[in-house]
């Protein structure tokens, strides 16, 4: 078992003042491979004070000093990359293969982004007689999930530090040695004491200790749109900024008309990718009436050829999803569908033939699924497809932003047809005939999907104040 008890504060690694241990559970398995201590309001209160105390030398630091910081963590995440994958594999179910040529290398692609972001980026500018500056926000807690878990600490872990900010991170408790080896990477590159601090945690212990505290200038949260509120929620009490990447329900329109062996292998990967436990996973497909029957037969093609296997083997298969509550919550939301009149094409409850342990989901698709449908509306994170139908091309677009979400679309189909239509979907992500962001832009949501956004300079953008400064000399 791996062992991670204690958190990096100050530029060491310290002992939790009355934190307790937690064994982390390998979903292949369903038995503990990591242990680590779960932190305090005390644990918080040290980190935070270390941050503070380092934000006037940090923050006034040149921008050639963050850079050069930027490339030795690079460096630092290229030589230990396959530490860091084995430690996402084995805590949160992606396969070696999928976590050596995706995960990680979604993670070091915010560094990568930052770092040329940073070099182009104009802090300054002349506005009439006065000068716009962007400065550093200060003291940033940032929470993080556990799907993509090192994609999302360097998506804000990146911009806070090229901005000048100092941070206190919370990763998952479910994932948290991909964020330990992180730690480990930025002290041997030399970031300054107190700059970036680590203290795990639950969300009603460190979460809410981070997010209400006084000393915390900015909380930069992703996670599910429930967590995301009660984050708000505390944190309106300092009126400190929060920044929130939340849950998703993303369409995926295809288009009358579409050559459906086309267009949706590459559109569907992204339900099946990771196993589904993707915020922008378009899992409910909406198709025109009369290709009902034809895309039903090839979304079943497609997931009948998924394999699921174990996350230690090589290979183009998918593994587990994270835990015991997301399996049963995935096993309810396809019983429900059920219950409510859906029908069931391919996969359904259970564990896939053959399996009696392990949080295995199987591929499944569920048709004549109805927006009435709990499974229509709420956020699935396993490897399930819906097929909805429409009559024309108005309605289509109308079921597709029928959703308290709004953090991705997709649409399937011709380009051309495609693009008169991507403007009239509500959300901060808009793929055509693909499933993931380009590196380097802005990614977020619109309505319950969060607020603000990270990537390139909108990530920089958004980890930095403006003031304006009137009266200076020419």
């Amino acid at each position: 078992m791996q062992s991670y008890l204690k958190h990096y504060i100050n530029g060491a690694w310290v002992e939790s003042e009355g934190g307790r241990r937690h064994e982390v559970i390998d979903p292949s398995t369903e038995q503990p491979c990591t242990e680590i201590t779960l932190g305090t309001a005390a644990d918080v209160d040290k980190a935070v004070a270390a941050a503070r105390a380092a934000f006037p030398a940090w923050s006034q630091s040149s921008i050639e000093e963050r850079a050069a910081i930027l490339e030795k963590i690079i460096a630092g995440m290229k030589a230990r990359l396959p530490e860091l994958a084995a430690a996402t594999s084995r805590e949160m179910g992606a396969p070696i293969s999928f976590a050596q040529m995706a995960q990680v290398p979604a993670g070091l692609g915010h560094f990568i982004g930052t770092l040329a972001a940073l070099r182009e980026f104009s802090f300054s500018e002349t506005v009439g007689s006065a000068r716009v500056v962007h400065e550093p926000v200060g003291v940033v807690a940032m929470i993080t999930p556990w799907n993509w878990p090192l994609n999302q600490i360097c998506a804000k872990v990146a911009p806070a530090l090229a901005a000048g900010n100092t941070m206190i991170l919370k990763p998952s408790e479910e994932a948290p040695s991909n964020a330990m080896i992180f730690a480990e990477i930025l002290d041997e590159a030399g970031v300054p004491p107190g700059v970036f601090n680590l203290v795990n945690g639950d969300g009603p212990g460190v979460g809410a200790a981070l997010s209400a505290h006084k000393g915390v200038d900015m909380v930069s949260f992703t996670g599910s749109t429930r967590a995301g509120v009660a984050v708000a929620t505390a944190a309106a009490a300092t009126v400190k900024r929060v920044h929130q990447e939340l849950g998703g329900k993303a369409p995926n329109l295809v288009l009358e008309g579409a050559k459906l062996e086309e267009v949706l292998p590459p559109t569907l990967a992204g339900v099946i990718a990771n196993t589904g436990q993707s915020c922008i996973a378009p899992t409910r497909l909406l198709v025109h009436k009369s290709q009902a029957e034809a895309a039903t037969e090839v979304v079943k093609a497609i997931m009948d050829a998924t394999v699921v296997g174990n996350p230690e083997d090589q290979g183009a298969h998918i593994g587990p999803v994270v835990n015991k509550a997301q399996f049963e919550k995935i096993q309810s939301l396809i019983q429900s569908a059920l219950d409510e009149g859906a029908r069931l094409v391919t996969g359904g409850t259970g564990r896939p033939d053959g399996r009696n342990a392990g949080y295995f989901i199987k591929p499944t698709v569920l048709a004549d699924v109805t927006p009435e449908m709990r499974i229509y509306r709420e956020e699935t994170f396993g490897p399930v497809a819906t097929i909805t139908t429409y009559d024309d091309r108005d309605q289509a677009v109308e079921m597709a932003n029928d959703t308290d979400y709004g953090l991705s679309a997709t649409i399937s189909g011709d380009p051309a047809e495609a693009a008169k239509i991507a403007g009239k979907l509500r959300a901060g992500l808009v793929t055509i005939n693909s499933w993931g962001p380009t590196p380097g832009t802005a990614f977020g949501g619109f309505k319950q999907s969060g607020n603000g956004r990270e990537g390139g300079k909108y990530g920089l953008t958004d980890f930095m104040e403006i003031k304006t400064i009137v009266g200076e000399p020419a």
